[in-house]
């Protein structure tokens, strides 16, 4: 990934983000995890994000996320995380309506509620199959989608994604590996849709490294599957470094039992999903691992504004929230009222920034992230290589 800064066409939005950003400041120091419960619930606000028809003549956004059900908390959490976007910049003409992908008729039902309501632009789902579910509406009345799925394979055909892939995460982390001298490398990946993508993923990085893959394993989600994962993988021959794709919790586990197998040198390698557990510490098994995801520097101090004004902490996700809201009041300029959403401004090669860095999507509708690595260590996660500040053009 290139580490040159922004190209200059794209030098003033960038710093219209600068300046959210600096509205950011005083970033706390904490990692901030979900916490369970019942859906937030937000305070009055100025209307700037609602529920029904809207009666003005703004540019109009839909917000399709769960905000009841299962996933109530994580819905609401990035709706909160929009309507302060759009507070911080003070919306330049956008009006954001929420819609409940879990209510009655599911996420074609808030689609179809949306585009009646004369939405341009949709906001989510959050999940994959719902994504898939409203693809065909939203496709037939011409209405781009910026989801935040993690799925890649619902992306394209005027569908956008800036959720957060393993893939880019497996190969920044296989990429600073080998720059640091790893040339042999095994991977033990869980079953599932995650596992073959990881593993997809995890070989290709590999191949663009220069280094060999060594072998790959897969385990079903128990201790005795995954113990006899890691003695197969032993067998295949001595490597430099092990990819563990899974959860903190399976990571631990798996890294205490390559670590007993002799393989103390062996380099471990993780994914963006531990990124939001500083638990990771109390493991020395884990200490020297790495991991590649988005910065939390400006995360952090999202958390504390919106612990401050919902009494609450904001899911990991809520960024995802936060920066399609600053994505949409910057090409707002480039709206008129009452016209089709220019989709093609989400095109540029420059990119954009928010609270999770820079990012851009490439030509398969995917967001492309510059992404930091990280280092476990006793003391806490260390930034050993700082994700970039841009894209080269």
């Amino acid at each position: 990934m290139a580490s040159q800064r922004l190209s200059g066409q794209r030098h003033s939005a960038l710093s219209r983000f600068g300046i959210l950003c600096m509205a950011l400041a005083l970033a706390g120091c904490q990692a901030i995890l979900p916490r369970s419960g019942p859906p937030e619930t937000p305070p009055p606000t100025q209307g700037e994000i609602t529920t029904g028809i809207p009666e003005d003549g703004l540019r109009r956004v839909a917000l399709l996320v769960p905000t009841s059900g299962n996933n109530a908390g994580v819905g609401q959490s990035i709706a909160n995380a929009a309507n302060m976007a759009i507070l911080d910049t003070g919306g330049e003409g956008v009006r954001i309506t929420t819609y409940d992908t879990a209510g009655t008729g599911g996420a074609i039902a808030a689609a179809n509620r949306a585009l009646s309501d004369g939405s341009r632009l949709i906001l989510g789902p959050l999940l994959a199959d719902n994504v898939r579910a409203l693809a065909s509406v939203a496709g037939n009345a011409s209405v781009p989608v910026i989801a935040f799925s993690n799925d890649t394979s619902v992306a394209g055909n005027g569908t956008y994604l800036m959720g957060f892939t393993p893939d880019q995460s497996i190969a920044r982390v296989t990429s600073y590996a080998a720059g640091q001298g790893a040339r042999r490398f095994a991977a033990l990946v869980p079953e599932g849709l995650y596992g073959r993508r990881a593993s997809a993923a995890f070989a290709q990085a590999v191949r663009d490294s220069g280094g060999v893959l060594v072998g790959t394993r897969t385990y079903a989600r128990s201790r005795r599957s995954l113990q006899l994962a890691v003695t197969q993988l032993n067998g295949e021959g001595q490597f430099d470094a092990i990819l563990i794709a899974d959860s903190g919790t399976t990571a631990r586990e798996a890294a205490q039992m390559v670590r007993d197998r002799g393989a103390t040198e062996t380099q471990i390698l993780g994914t963006e999903l531990w990124n939001n557990q500083p638990d990771l510490i109390r493991d020395p098994a884990m200490h020297g691992a790495l991991f590649a995801s988005v910065s939390d520097r400006m995360f952090n101090t999202l958390s504390n504004r919106y612990r401050s004004r919902f009494s609450r902490d904001p899911y990991r996700l809520s960024s995802l929230g936060y920066d399609a809201a600053l994505l949409v009041v910057r090409i707002s300029r480039e709206w008129a009222i009452d016209r089709p959403f220019p989709a093609g401004e989400l095109r540029d090669a420059g990119g954009f920034s928010g609270v999770d860095g820079a990012f851009r999507f490439g030509s398969d509708g995917v967001a492309q992230r510059a992404l930091e690595v990280q280092q476990i260590r006793a003391s806490g996660f260390t930034v050993v290589s700082p994700a970039p500040t841009g894209f080269g053009g």
